[in-house]
């Protein structure tokens, strides 16, 4: 199931719906930093990173959101996409809350398939920094169809170690 969610993360910061298949399989390796992972394909001479973050229900296998931040290529900014279940109230989008350092990042919601919904948005260097200084946490907020708030808490343990872990990757 993580190779499944890997592959959809990297189409939606693909933009793309059908994955190409191709003779060699892809090289995937990961690398773990307390609450977040770094995944890299290597597909060729491409490789294409991404850190992402998990979240779960207790007693629950599957996520129920998920978190992801990354680049196609080295000129391309630096990406912030998150999936969340298929049952969300569109027009209200979605925000990552991170009280401590009074900062919100809003994105858009693109594109539901089944596999969930995905919203994304670009993320700036200093937003980086201020998350990497991040020490209590935050949440994602978003409203499911029936407009009830919905929020899932965020961990930012080791997401500075992360982003250098995947800065080192490109």
């Amino acid at each position: 199931m993580r190779k499944r969610h890997l592959i959809v993360l990297m189409l939606a910061f693909a933009g793309a719906g059908v994955a190409h298949a191709e003779n060699k399989a892809p090289q995937l390796t990961t690398a773990t930093y307390d609450d977040w992972t770094v995944r890299c394909e290597v597909r060729d001479t491409t490789n294409s990173c991404e850190m992402s973050q998990s979240m779960q229900i207790k007693g629950q296998s599957q996520p129920v959101s998920q978190i992801a931040i990354g680049r196609l290529n080295k000129t391309d900014p630096l990406k912030l996409v998150f999936q969340v279940p298929i049952n969300v109230w569109i027009p209200d989008n979605i925000s990552l809350v991170v009280e401590e350092s009074a900062t919100t990042i809003k994105a858009n919601f693109t594109r539901c398939i089944p596999a969930g919904c995905f919203a994304e948005t670009d993320l700036k260097d200093d937003m980086i920094v201020k998350l990497g200084k991040v020490s209590k946490g935050g949440r994602l907020e978003f409203s499911d169809a029936g407009r009830q708030k919905i929020a899932i808490p965020v961990s930012f343990k080791g997401f500075a170690a992360a982003y250098d872990g995947l800065s080192a990757k490109k």
